[in-house]
């Protein structure tokens, strides 16, 4: 824990430079002029593939800049630093944190080493090495092609289910190679690397699906596992053949392509609006069975209803999120971000570049922000931390208040 400063401080950077050192210099010139030259607490690294070949001399490379006591970090399909979102062009974005009062950890595992599902909490908590005591609140960077990433989630709500745990999934690989992730000094091609603060910090989480509800919720009164038969006592494929006939021409189109499921997360709640349902694809329709395959596991009772995603759901959705997470509690105290989105997301949903930034800054003003766009992203609905597609995770640290 250090406390060589008062108060906690965080800036972003990002550069377009084709040449690493370039970039790096340029970062690291932007954030030494809002932090000073002290070595910062915390360095947040990612990386577009375009430096693919010399991922292995980053950490060094920003070390000899910008000293550090830890680094993470990861490559990304799209960067995301400075108030800027940059797809498909080469990016670094550095963003560091003065944390004082701030107990900084890290830790780095391998699929191969992960705990089963039905062990004790305690094997868990051993496993990722940060005592559960310390009420830590976790980033987590994961590579998707070696790491069961819904199987770390469920062992870490078990061993930490106080914890915030929030981030994505490394991306990139399509034009690199290979996913690259990034802790202290050194690089892995596999597995996951987390950071977890504990201390005089808060770690909020604003989580944008980005879908709207169409229709009416329903009960799951006939389910096989995924498998979704029978919705209010009829078969579902009826119940949304009815429901097509309901929507206008133009969602008729857009339920051909980018029809979802919504899942009420709590179903006390007596009244339901978007942000109270967990989102999940559907795998596929049996039309002569009458049944949708989800992407889900189902119990019947529970309460569904058909999403619809285009831009305008979308930028609905971030909007609605950020004004509950507004009124919930005076950003004032608001610090840094980070912003985990999904390649599917961007300039390909909205049309424009640096979307979600700008409605992050509008509403809440301008924290520095940093992220990446993901092949997963990781955030919390109500109580239990899932794997989403399409969404837009926000991970958002501020001090406590007095």
């Amino acid at each position: 824990m250090r406390l060589r400063n008062l108060r906690m401080i965080w800036a972003s950077a990002i550069s377009t430079s084709s040449e690493l050192e370039s970039s790096i210099e340029e970062c690291v010139n932007s954030i030494k002029s809002k932090l000073g030259s002290a070595p910062v607490d915390l360095a947040i690294i990612f990386v577009s593939p375009h430096f693919s070949e010399k991922y292995s001399e980053l950490p060094a490379l920003i070390s000899q800049r910008l000293p550090f006591v830890h680094l993470i970090g990861c490559s990304g399909g799209g960067i995301v630093g400075g108030g800027k979102e940059i797809e498909h062009a080469p990016a670094l974005s550095i963003t560091a944190a003065i944390l004082p009062g701030v107990r900084v950890e890290t830790f780095y595992k391998r699929q191969a080493s992960m705990p089963k599902l039905d062990t004790s909490p305690k094997v868990w908590e051993e496993w990722i090495g940060i005592k559960k005591t310390l009420n830590p609140q976790f980033v987590i960077l994961a590579d998707p092609q070696t790491l069961h990433a819904d199987h770390l989630l469920m062992g870490m709500d078990y061993a930490y289910p106080q914890s915030v745990k929030i981030g994505g999934l490394a991306s990139g690989s399509g034009v690199g190679g290979t996913n690259v992730l990034f802790l202290d000094q050194t690089i892995y091609y596999e597995g996951v690397c987390g950071v977890a603060f504990s201390g005089n910090i808060i770690l909020d989480t604003i989580v944008a699906q980005g879908c709207r509800p169409i229709g009416e919720p329903f009960q799951v009164t006939k389910c096989d596992q995924n498998l979704l038969i029978e919705v209010n006592h009829r078969p579902v494929i009826s119940y949304l053949r009815d429901l097509i006939e309901t929507l206008s021409p133009e969602d008729q189109l857009r339920l051909q392509q980018s029809l979802f499921i919504g899942i009420v997360m709590d179903p006390l709640k007596p009244s339901l609006s978007q942000g109270d349902f967990l989102i999940r694809n559907i795998m596929g329709l049996d039309a002569k069975k009458e049944t949708l395959v989800l992407g889900a596991m189902l119990r019947e009772g529970q309460t569904l209803q058909f999403h619809l995603r285009d831009s305008k759901a979308s930028e609905e959705d971030l909007e609605n999120v950020i004004s509950k997470y507004i009124v919930g509690g005076p950003p004032e105290k608001l610090k840094g971000a980070l912003l985990f989105s999904c390649l599917g997301r961007g300039a390909h949903l909205y049309g424009k570049p640096d979307h979600d930034t700008h409605i992050f800054q509008k509403n809440l003003g301008s924290i520095p922000i940093g992220g990446f766009f993901c092949s997963g992203e990781i955030g919390p609905i109500g109580s239990t931390t899932y794997l989403h597609g399409y969404t837009s995770s926000f991970a958002l640290f501020r001090t406590p208040t007095p």
